[in-house]
């Protein structure tokens, strides 16, 4: 059950005590940070990984793929009773007796790192490579770059010293003529590496994804059309050039008419924009037939 953090201070300040709704008897430090806004679904989630750390086979340790269906089937039991308080003694006795007969097997899962695991150690170290890399390429484009601009600086000061010419024209001449030579470097791109296979794996070590492939399909890349150009609209009125909004409010004609409300103005209610499309369609169609 949910509680604030001074009621956990009042209520177990001698490190333990008893749940205030269910009684039954709970540590202090075992409390939580409450991560989901449905305290059922934390519940769930702190289950779960309770449970996984010793219910750890994986699809490997089962000869057929019945067996380890059968296994995951009761991963999901086990969970559903202690999350719905269904049968809690026999489920706990069921966890135990689980824990005794594969003892060696979870000791062995539990040291051993899963296909998942160095799929990601993998693609965490070609990253870091990737990184290293790229941060190299640009300490040495940063430093050809200084050396570049150092090297533009002193030609243009021998330049200005050595003529007679406007400076200014001289200045002019020099960025042309090194915006021509002087090309921005830039990295080579990396050469590809291999892609590590990827699968999506819930919680409870089913696989899902494309199983036999090495990787997924590409996302598809939309076709992209022209570019918008903003066109100005023009309207055809059959009748009188109306006055836009600034006439409106210069010449008179919102003298007599009363201003909005708070609650009009809060709303985006305008007496000119109203006054504006009443003249607007007093207008229109006189010149029609």
């Amino acid at each position: 059950h949910t509680l604030c953090e001074s009621c956990v201070e009042l209520l177990f300040l001698k490190g333990s005590g008893s749940c205030p709704e269910c009684g039954v008897a709970l540590r202090r430090s075992n409390f939580r940070v409450q991560l989901f806004e449905d305290s059922n679904v934390d519940k769930e989630v702190q289950i779960r990984k309770r449970i996984l750390k010793d219910f750890n086979k994986k699809e490997d340790d089962f000869a057929t793929v019945d067996e380890y269906n059968d296994y995951l089937e009761m991963i999901e039991e086990i969970v559903f009773n202690l999350c719905n308080n269904i049968d809690i003694i026999n489920t706990n006795k069921r966890i135990e007796q689980f824990k005794r007969d594969n003892r060696e097997v979870i000791l062995k899962n539990k040291t051993k790192l899963s296909k998942d695991e160095l799929e990601l150690e993998q693609i965490v170290e070609v990253e870091k490579e990737q990184f290293e890399q790229r941060r190299k390429e640009l300490a040495i484009i940063e430093v050809e770059n200084r050396k570049q601009k150092t090297k533009n600086k002193e030609e243009l000061i021998d330049s200005l010293m050595a003529s007679y010419e406007d400076a200014s024209a001289i200045v002019d001449k020099f960025a042309q003529k090194t915006a021509e030579k002087v090309q921005p470097l830039l990295p080579k791109p990396a050469a590809p590496t291999a892609q590590v296979p990827k699968h999506t794996h819930f919680s409870s070590g089913i696989a899902t994804g494309f199983q036999g492939q090495h990787g997924f399909m590409a996302v598809p890349k939309p076709e992209e059309g022209p570019l918008y150009v903003y066109e100005k609209q023009e309207f055809t009125t059959d009748g009188p050039t109306p006055p836009n909004l600034e006439d409106v409010i210069n010449s008179g004609y919102i003298r007599h008419i009363r201003t909005e409300s708070v609650a009009e103005k809060t709303g985006g209610f305008q007496t000119n924009l109203s006054c504006l499309r009443a003249i607007q369609e007093a207008l229109a169609g006189l010149y029609h037939g």
